[in-house]
C-alpha cells in the first residue's frame, strides 16, 4: 500500500494496525475510524453547526477552547446524526465466490460481464465496501483484485441500484484526501460561528 494512503487516513484520525507488507485486503480490514468522515463540501451547508452553537452559547463566550473541544466531541463521536458526513467500514462483499455468505446475492442483478465493463479486476470479483453515507452514491468499494493494489480504484454505488449502477470514483489515495482532518472541521467551524458573531 502506498505511504500516502496510510498518512491520509491517519490524517484523519484512523487508525491502521497492517504493517507495510500487508495485502489490500489486509490493509483495509485492519483499518478503523472511531468517527465519522466530514467530506470538504461540508464547508458548504455546516449541518448542525448552528444548533451546537445555540446550545452551547454561553460556553463559546466564556472558554473558546472548551467550546471547541466539546464541538469536536460532539461531531466526531461516533453516531449517525444526519451532518451529512460519510462512515468507514469494512465489510467483505463476495456475491460471485462459491461457498460465501453473499455468494449469489448479486443473482438476476448484474453478473461479472456487467461489472467488467466499469471494474478493472479478476474472476471471481470480491470487494471490500469501504464507506457509506447519505448521499449519492452512498456506498464506496474497492475491488480485492484491482491491477493497483497500491492504490486501487474506488468505486461508487447507490443502494436503490447496489451494484447495478457503478462509477469509478478515483484512487484511494484521492478518495481519503476528499475529508476533513479534525483540524480543518475546526477551522471552517470558527470561520462560520464568527461570521454569524459578526451578522448579529
Amino acid at each position: 500500500m502506498k505511504p500516502e494512503i496510510r498518512q491520509q487516513i491517519l490524517r484523519l484520525g484512523g487508525r491502521v494496525t497492517a504493517p507495510p507488507v500487508a495485502t489490500l485486503p489486509e490493509f483495509l480490514q485492519a483499518t478503523t475510524f472511531a468517527h465519522p468522515l466530514y467530506p470538504r463540501r461540508y464547508a458548504e451547508e455546516v449541518l448542525g453547526l448552528d444548533v451546537f452553537y445555540d446550545q452551547n452559547r454561553d460556553l463559546y463566550a466564556a472558554n473558546p477552547a472548551a467550546f471547541d473541544e466539546a464541538l469536536l466531541l460532539h461531531f466526531f463521536a461516533d453516531h449517525e446524526l444526519p451532518y451529512g458526513q460519510d462512515f468507514f467500514r469494512n465489510f467483505r462483499f463476495t456475491p460471485f465466490t462459491p461457498d460465501t455468505p453473499d455468494y449469489g446475492e448479486l443473482e438476476d442483478l448484474v453478473s461479472p460481464a456487467d461489472l467488467h465493463s466499469v471494474v478493472a479486476g479478476t474472476d471471481p470479483l470480491e470487494f471490500i465496501c469501504i464507506c457509506y453515507s447519505y448521499g449519492f452514491p452512498d456506498h464506496y468499494f474497492v475491488c480485492l483484485s484491482d491491477p493497483a493494489p497500491d492504490n486501487p480504484t474506488v468505486y461508487g454505488t447507490d443502494h436503490e441500484v447496489f451494484f447495478q449502477e457503478i462509477t469509478a470514483v478515483g484512487t484511494l489515495e484521492n478518495f481519503f484526501s476528499r475529508y476533513l482532518s479534525k483540524e480543518e472541521f475546526l477551522a471552517i467551524a470558527q470561520q462560520h460561528f464568527a461570521a454569524r458573531n459578526a451578522a448579529e
